[in-house]
């Protein structure tokens, strides 16, 4: 049913395009016969915006991975860098944050651990939104910043980083199954900024999936119960994610390519000292306003990576294969 509607609402979105951009043709053609310059000009003004829809389709098409179409899971983790990483990592929640509202999309906080003084350790963020995923896949990686410090009293210039996963959104009912028997829950009192419930009682939550070892640690919400259900989703996006690299390592195996680890590597550049800069180190694309890619202005970049993976595919494949 949601691959139903999913389609039906592509479909449903061409059809009501293709009628807009049909009457407003006939529109035109009469406003020019009448010599109505005033419709005309609303008239290609219209034009032009079903122009940009157009274009902006065409690129979702470049979205066909298995789970590009769906939701995703965001989640940011300070690195080297002291206070100053943690600062970092809450410019990032706020960069993605931002991102969400921009394209109308509806941005929740899962689960954030503050940091010692200032910013985030941790935060996992949900961004439900069409092609969510496929356009923030991207974002994967380590992300470094040089900045005039502002938490270093000479005011020197510090570098700091950050590490970013992308999750698409877990269907539990579909195709993930866990074993209870599988699973190891730890529960322990909530520590850092939280009521009296969350401090007093043991209502975090740690999911060990022994078969993977991976672990997922939730305690934002006030009950435990909160704390499990979002764990799970956590846990259960995990697994399908791990699911992907090991399909994709199964395919760069066979064709004798060498496959190098996701995490780890610097994908990012945000430079605001003593110029500014932001450049992404796998599709060369870079932009002198880093103010405005902090403040969620990041679709020029995304839509680069994914271009570039695109030509480097087809770059990849040999004539006649």
């Amino acid at each position: 049913m949601r691959k139903l509607a999913a389609v039906r609402g592509e479909f449903e979105t061409w059809t009501n395009l293709s009628s807009d951009v049909s009457s407003t043709v006939e529109l035109f053609a009469l406003a020019v016969e009448e010599n109505d310059e005033t419709l005309g000009a609303q008239l290609a003004t219209d034009l032009k915006k079903y122009a940009h829809s157009v274009e902006t389709l065409e690129f979702e098409l470049q979205l066909s991975g298995e789970y590009d179409s769906r939701s995703a899971i965001i989640y940011v983790k300070q690195g080297a860098g002291g206070v100053d990483a943690q600062d970092w990592a809450e410019m990032l929640v706020r960069m993605y944050t931002r991102w969400a509202e921009r394209r109308g999309f509806n941005a929740d906080v899962l689960d954030l651990t503050p940091g010692d003084g200032a910013g985030v350790k941790s935060a996992a963020i949900k961004i439900d939104g069409k092609y969510a995923y496929g356009y923030l896949r991207s974002e994967r990686g380590v992300h470094r910043l040089v900045r005039l410090s502002p938490y270093d009293a000479d005011h020197r210039r510090h570098t700091s980083f950050a590490l970013v996963e992308v999750l698409p959104e877990a269907d539990e009912a579909e195709e993930v199954k866990i074993d209870p028997d599988d699973l190891r829950i730890d529960v322990y009192r909530a520590s850092g900024n939280g009521g009296q419930n969350v401090q007093k009682n043991s209502t975090a939550i740690r999911l060990t999936h022994l078969p993977t070892n991976l672990v997922v640690a939730v305690q934002n919400e006030r009950s435990q119960a909160q704390n499990r259900d979002v764990a799970m989703r956590i846990l259960l996006s995990r697994l399908v994610d791990l699911d992907m690299q090991q399909k994709a390592a199964e395919r760069a195996a066979l064709k004798g390519e060498h496959v190098s680890a996701e995490f780890g590597r610097q994908v990012r550049s945000y430079v605001l000292h003593p110029y500014q800069m932001v450049k992404d180190h796998r599709s060369d694309f870079q932009t002198g306003d880093a103010l405005a890619v902090l403040d969620g202005d990041i679709d020029e970049m995304l839509k680069a990576y994914l271009s570039s993976n695109v030509e480097s595919a087809s770059a990849s494949v040999e004539p006649g294969s």
